[in-house]
C-alpha cells in the first residue's frame, strides 16, 4: 500500500498558523494588493472567490478585493517541509516528495512495526497535526495514481482509504477529469464522445481510445483501470530530481511563466543539495493547452546544484527554446539528471568568484532556513514569485 500525503494550503496554512488573526480571512500568498506579481498560494477562503495559484495578482484582486497579500517566504516554507519529511521517515525510508507539500510513501516494509497502511496514515496526520498545528489531507491506496486521487477526493482535512479490491468501485463513478493528464481539452474531446465518467471510459475497447488520442490513450485506459505499475522512488535513488506543476488555467504570460520556474528550480536545487548530488543537464517540460508536450534539455559546462545557475540554465531554455507564438501552457516542469558521482565538486585553476560566492550563498541559506526558518526570506527573495529582480 502506497499514501500520497498532501499539505491542505500549504503556504497559507503556515501563516494562518504563525498569525492566528489570519484565520478566516480570505490569504493570498504571493503578488501584492497593487495587483503586481503572481499568486503563489490561497487559502480556502480566497480559493471561494476563485483564487488559486499561478493567477495574475491583478485578477485576484479583481476577484477579492479584501483579501490579505503576504509575501511568499520559501526558504522557511521549505524548513517546515524538512520538519514534515522528518516525520515521514519515523515510519519508512521510502519516501518521494513531489514539491514541499505532498509526497508519495511506500509503508509496505513498516506495517509489522506501525500496523496497516491506514493506521500509519493516520498516525503521520496526527504527528503533523500534534507537532505543527498544519492540516494534511492523506491518500491510502495499491497504486500511487489511486493515492493521489483519493488524498484529494475530501480535501480539506481529508483522509480516504481505498483498498485493493475496490479500487474499480472507487474511480468508476469519478469524472474523467480525475485522471492524470486530462485538463479541459481533453476533457472536452472525452465529452463529444458521450463520456464523462471513467467507467465509461473503462467501457471502451483499447483501440478506440487509441484512435481518437494516439499515445495518450492507453495512458488514460491504463489508469482508467487502476493500472499504475510505478514505483515509490527516494531521492537518493532517483537517476533525476525534478519537480512540475499544473496550472488551474492555462497561462500564456511569459513573466507568470519565469515565476513559476523559479520555485521549481529552487524545490530542485535543495533536493540536490540535501542528498549530495549535482546534475551535468537540465530539462524544461512544457504541455500546452492542446495537450502537446515538448521536453527540451541542455547541458551544463560543469555539474552544478547551484540555484542561480540552475535557474539560468533553465530561463534560457523557456525564453529561446519556445516559439514566442506557441499556446498557453497547461504544465511546466524543470528537472535536473545526469549525476555526477563522484561526490567531489569539480574546482578550476581559476575559479569563478562570483560561482563560489553564489555556492556559498546557498549553503548559507539551507543552514539558515534549517536552523531558523523565517530568516530564510532574504535568500528567498531572489526567487520571488512575482518575477521581479531582487
Amino acid at each position: 500500500m502506497i499514501l500520497h500525503i498532501d499539505m491542505d494550503a500549504y503556504y497559507a496554512s503556515i501563516e494562518e498558523r504563525d498569525d492566528p488573526t489570519l484565520v478566516g480571512r480570505p490569504v493570498i500568498v504571493g503578488g501584492s494588493a497593487e495587483g503586481r506579481g503572481v499568486v503563489a498560494a490561497a487559502n480556502y477562503e480566497a480559493r471561494k472567490y476563485g483564487v488559486h495559484s499561478a493567477m495574475a495578482a491583478a485578477r485576484a484582486v479583481r476577484l477579492c478585493p479584501k483579501a490579505v497579500f503576504i509575501k511568499p517566504r520559501i526558504g522557511y516554507y521549505a524548513s517546515v517541509s524538512r520538519q514534515i519529511r522528518a516525520i515521514f521517515e519515523e515510519f519508512t525510508p521510502l519516501v518521494e516528495p513531489l514539491s514541499l507539500d505532498e509526497a508519495f510513501l511506500d509503508v509496505a516494509g513498516s506495517e509489522r512495526l506501525f500496523g496497516p497502511a491506514a493506521a500509519i496514515g493516520k498516525q503521520i496526520k496526527e504527528r503533523i497535526h500534534d507537532r505543527l498545528q498544519l492540516i494534511a489531507s492523506v491518500g491510502v491506496a495499491p497504486t500511487k495514481f489511486v493515492a493521489k486521487v483519493a488524498s484529494d477526493l475530501e480535501k480539506p482535512d481529508g483522509f480516504v482509504v481505498v483498498e485493493p479490491d475496490r479500487v474499480q468501485a472507487f474511480l468508476d463513478p469519478l469524472p474523467v477529469g480525475r485522471l492524470w493528464g486530462v485538463g479541459k481539452v481533453t476533457g472536452a474531446a472525452f465529452g463529444k464522445l458521450g463520456i464523462r465518467t471513467i467507467a465509461e471510459l473503462r467501457a471502451l475497447p483499447l483501440d478506440a481510445i487509441r484512435k481518437t488520442f494516439g499515445a495518450s490513450g492507453q495512458h488514460y485506459w491504463q489508469l482508467a483501470h487502476g493500472i499504475d505499475v510505478r514505483r515509490v522512488v527516494p531521492d537518493r535513488e532517483a537517476k533525476s530530481i525534478s519537480h512540475e506543476t499544473t496550472f488551474p488555467e492555462d497561462i500564456d504570460d511569459r513573466e507568470v511563466l519565469r515565476s513559476c520556474l523559479a520555485q521549481l528550480v529552487e524545490q530542485v536545487a535543495r533536493r540536490l543539495r540535501r542528498h549530495g548530488l549535482r546534475g551535468r543537464v537540465v530539462e524544461l517540460k512544457v504541455r500546452f493547452a492542446d495537450f502537446q508536450t515538448v521536453t527540451r534539455s541542455k547541458a551544463l559546462a560543469d555539474a552544478t546544484d547551484i540555484t542561480q545557475e540552475l535557474l539560468a540554465a533553465g530561463a534560457d531554455l523557456l525564453s529561446k527554446k519556445l516559439s514566442p507564438m506557441h499556446p498557453p501552457v497547461r504544465l511546466l516542469g524543470f528537472g535536473v539528471h545526469d549525476f555526477d558521482g563522484t561526490n567531489v565538486t569539480q574546482r578550476h585553476l581559476f575559479e569563478d568568484p562570483d560561482r563560489e560566492r553564489q555556492r556559498q550563498l546557498d549553503r548559507v541559506a539551507d543552514q539558515i532556513a534549517d536552523r531558523f526558518g523565517k530568516a530564510a526570506i532574504g535568500r528567498a527573495a531572489g526567487l520571488d514569485v512575482s518575477g521581479d529582480p531582487q
